[in-house]
């Protein structure tokens, strides 16, 4: 079968995702591109800045985009079959993860684009709020524990690794230079673009000459010397001013991703690949569980991600100029990284002699771009460099958000606060590393993609009674909630169960007792959410309608 058969018919949905249920959230959530956007409203030139459509969605779309729509796919597809995969990320992506994101960007963007934790303190009470800022926290370690171990895998890769580590560094290096260059003198980004662009190629070009090789004294266990350091580096880029690092960082970022998505359309109109990988491999994948729920917290980020949430109310919702536009950023962009979860699954698809999530990447990216003459290691080089920058997109950005939510719970302020609140986040995500064996991201992927989905359910919950609250159905959000919850709750009574019954030693013990926390913040948080949609009318049976102008 022709792989591109397989995959035109998921964009086909996509398309037809946007135009037709896009438009009806449209429809539910009463856009009005007349009623003034807080991007307008409370404009600073510094964080509330109106930004162009097509501006704001790419750069909404790279922040995003990271590695969890490349991992997750293509390890669903080894568990349980690419079949499965391809429904998962076709119908999440259009009907739950696309709505969600959707939902998070109109509600911030009607209370003043403040944040998802907000809505819920406005809605549901301030004991909610708290409840959610801890499991937001407790969910963004594990985002810092899996993809900090990702990219230190492909650090120790056998064949790459070390290039592929002087290759990041020379990136992290480009990225400061940018940021220094682009405070002291305006330029251009045209100009910006055609300076950095080369030297990002040649940063690709240069790492494999030039590897980096780890002193003797960590050379038993270089893996964990690698997690060190990484998150070493979170913590550095958790304190430094946004100019210097995360904003330049991003901007780079942007050649890679936007370069990944050219390889896959390069590879899947003009390579001429099949569908060789097996279609289906059971409901149940030995020493992963059963399809149910595994698959769906597996692929989290490419079909449903509620870390989507935050960045939609953390930084878009303060630059959509206008609400006509959420559709195409808040539903549009997470339908493009559907797009990205796709090609990270072609690349299973096609067939392979790897493992590893990373080596079947990169190996993927080669393949694709050996169509158009690319020489095999310098392609392979750039889909591992890909890959480890994706995960930088999340990694610097997660530790921060990790901060912020500290200071809040702590009351943290000043220097002591940004720095304690990053270290407070930092140690104990070094703890669990240094506690998991190798390939640690395997052992908690379940359990991120679980957080993760869970926080999108926590977050359409507030929505939900949002909507109650000021006289509309609620169940554009219920709907997707339903599900997610359903999927996640049986994910955390299975991980709980499985260090109750002693497998995998010890591992399963701390996971099950993270899995216990978890599922005991979240049923605190649907039940105070569930008594106050109960009295969100007054005794006359009449809606309380305070909606912010909606």
């Amino acid at each position: 079968m022709p792989l591109l058969l397989a995959i035109l018919p998921v964009l086909a949905l996509f398309g037809a995702g946007y135009l037709v249920y896009g438009r009806f959230l449209a429809r539910r959530f009463a856009l009005d591109p007349a009623r003034p956007t807080p991007a307008w409203v409370l404009e600073d030139g510094m964080d509330y800045v109106p930004a162009r459509p097509g501006f704001l969605f790419a750069q909404h779309f790279s922040a995003i985009s990271a590695a969890g729509p490349i991992v997750g796919p293509i390890l669903a597809a080894l568990w349980f079959g690419w079949v499965p995969a391809i429904l998962w990320i076709a119908l999440g992506c259009v009907f739950l993860g696309a709505a969600h994101d959707f939902a998070s960007l109109v509600g911030s963007v009607r209370h003043g684009a403040r944040s998802v934790a907000e809505i819920m303190r406005e809605h549901v009470g301030r004991p909610a709020f708290l409840l959610f800022l801890s499991f937001i926290w407790i969910a963004l370690l594990y985002v810092i524990v899996a993809f900090t171990d990702i990219t230190a895998s492909e650090f120790t890769h056998a064949g790459f690794g070390g290039g592929v580590a002087t290759s990041s560094l020379l990136y992290l290096g480009l990225a400061f230079a940018l940021g220094l260059l682009l405070r002291w003198r305006q330029l251009p980004l045209p100009l910006v673009a055609g300076i950095f662009g080369p030297l990002l190629l040649a940063a690709i070009w240069l790492g494999p000459k030039a590897p980096i090789v780890l002193p003797e004294w960590v050379a038993e266990n270089p893996r964990k010397a690698w997690d060190l350091l990484i998150l070493a580096y979170c913590f550095v880029a958790a304190v430094l001013p946004m100019w210097l690092l995360l904003q330049p960082r991003g901007f780079l970022g942007g050649f890679l991703l936007y370069g990944f998505l050219a390889a896959g359309a390069i590879g899947l109109l003009f390579g001429g690949l099949t569908v060789r990988a097996p279609a289906f491999l059971g409901f149940t994948s030995p020493g992963h569980g059963s399809l149910f729920p595994i698959l769906f917290v597996t692929i989290a980020c490419g079909a449903c991600s509620g870390f989507h949430g935050l960045v939609c109310s953390g930084t878009t919702s303060k630059q959509l100029r206008s609400e006509s536009d959420a559709r195409l950023v808040g539903y549009g962009a997470m339908l493009a990284e559907g797009v990205v979860a796709l090609i990270a699954l072609a690349t299973v698809m096609m067939g392979t002699q790897a493992s590893k999530p990373d080596e079947i990447f990169a190996g993927g990216i080669a393949r694709f771009l050996s169509v158009i003459g690319i020489p095999v290691g310098l392609a392979t080089g750039f889909g591992f460099l890909a890959l480890t920058t994706f995960i930088y997109d999340t990694l610097d950005v997660t530790t921060r958000l990790a901060r912020y939510i500290l200071q809040e719970l702590c009351g943290w302020t000043g220097s002591f606060g940004r720095y304690a609140a990053t270290a407070a986040t930092v140690v104990p995500a070094a703890v669990f590393l240094m506690a998991l064996p190798d390939d640690a991201y395997a052992t908690v992927w379940s359990l991120f993609g679980t957080s993760n989905q869970l926080l999108a359910a926590l977050t359409l919950t507030g929505i939900a009674v949002w909507l109650a609250r000021t006289g509309r159905s609620p169940a554009i959000a219920v709907l997707p909630l339903v599900f997610l919850a359903a999927v996640t709750l049986v994910s955390l009574v299975l991980h709980v169960r499985g260090g109750l019954t002693g497998q995998s030693g010890g591992a399963a013990q701390v996971i099950a007792i993270s899995a216990a926390v978890l599922l005991l913040l979240a049923g605190s948080l649907f039940w105070m959410a569930l008594r106050a949609a109960r009295g969100a009318r007054t005794p006359t049976g009449r809606p309380v309608l305070e909606d912010h102008g909606a």
